[in-house]
């Protein structure tokens, strides 16, 4: 009998990046984002075998220098993506995201529905445990897709806990067999450390 095969996957929700109508494909990260997003390479550089990220620009760039400093690929994956909330620019964002987490189905004009954005996480995220057993996988990912592939999986990670999120944030989830085992946080932001001092 083999023993089971387990592969870390730590999912990075990218640093902080300016608002930009429009542009969510192109914007990158703040000044406070870039010495962000160094923390976060110091933090999982020493763990990482590869790094896979959407191709947005500010999730790239916040996992991008963990490849470097590891010596590991960088991967681009279109399915880690942001889910696409609506075709133009939404005035109440957060009245906008709440409907799409209370309806799963239901999606705003141009849009994506949480379903949909939420099987195509869930396959990438399978896809790379299935391709990297025995492995710990970075993955540069979106706020609302983490929550969603988290929830694929426990449902008790719903609205909630996405807009408790920090911008960088870290959760690692360990699959054993293909079967998700837990999740833990592993980044604790420093304005969260002194409050908690």
């Amino acid at each position: 009998m083999s023993p089971p095969s387990t592969t870390v996957v730590s999912f990075v929700r990218h640093a902080h990046s300016p608002y930009v109508p429009n542009a969510e494909r192109r914007r990158g990260l703040s000044q406070e984002g870039r010495r962000a997003a160094a923390a976060i390479t110091a933090h999982l550089a020493p763990v990482a075998d590869i790094v896979v990220t959407s191709p947005f620009e500010r999730a790239r760039a916040t996992v991008e220098g963990i490849a470097d400093a590891a010596g590991v690929p960088l991967v681009l994956d279109d399915d880690l993506r942001e889910r696409e909330l609506a075709g133009e620019h939404v005035e109440d964002f957060d009245a906008a995201v709440e409907h799409l987490w209370a309806n799963p189905t239901a999606s705003h004009p141009g849009g994506e529905s949480h379903a949909e954005a939420q099987e195509r996480g869930v396959a990438a995220v399978e896809r790379l445990v299935d391709a990297y057993p025995n492995r710990h996988v970075v993955v540069g990912t979106h706020g609302t897709l983490m929550a969603l592939v988290f929830n694929a999986y426990d449902p008790r990670y719903g609205y909630e806990f996405w807009s408790g999120l920090s911008m960088p944030d870290v959760y690692e989830a360990t699959f054993v067999d293909g079967e998700l085992a837990g999740i833990v946080r592993t980044w604790v932001p420093p304005n969260e450390e002194s409050a908690e001092a």
